[in-house]
């Protein structure tokens, strides 16, 4: 399971809470970032947050902080639909304009680059259809009620 600290934003008392994860970017992680191009591209850019709402089994108040959880199969076949698919789908138009260009005696190097730009391309959105559906389908569960934040601030 990857599990992620989300903060409650809103609870409704039918048990609905709606919750905000900070998306994090993998860069200040490991010993390169002073000298990494992508670490000083990532920190330009404002933090990203994710929003919504999911169902709790306890009530809770506005500033919890819950632990979620999601399936490490769901990442898995988010990333295959992202990135195997149109890959499997260049490959195949590849060899469709290959077959064809040799059948019409055309350029069949020309019509190889074209046909697989096309299933390329073609496999690219119908994977990303298929994980938009997956995102749909699959909600995280809230492993545990971490309570409210700790502030720092003396006043």
């Amino acid at each position: 399971m990857l599990e992620e600290v989300a903060t409650v934003t809103a609870y409704d008392p039918d048990g609905w809470v709606t919750v905000e994860i900070e998306l994090k970017s993998a860069c200040n992680h490991c010993s390169s970032s002073e000298n990494c191009g992508t670490s000083t591209v990532a920190k330009a850019f404002s933090v990203k947050r994710q929003r919504f709402s999911l169902m709790s089994e306890k009530p809770c108040e506005v500033g919890d902080l819950l632990k979620l959880a999601l399936p490490e199969s769901v990442i898995i076949k988010a990333a295959m639909l992202v990135y195997i698919v149109p890959l499997f789908g260049l490959f195949v138009g590849a060899a469709m304009g290959l077959w064809l260009g040799d059948s019409l005696n055309v350029n069949a190097d020309y019509s190889s680059m074209l046909f697989a730009a096309l299933g390329g391309v073609s496999a690219w959105f119908a994977g990303k259809q298929q994980t938009a559906k997956l995102e749909k389908s699959s909600t995280p569960v809230i492993t545990a009620y971490l309570g409210q934040a700790v502030s720092l601030h003396r006043g």
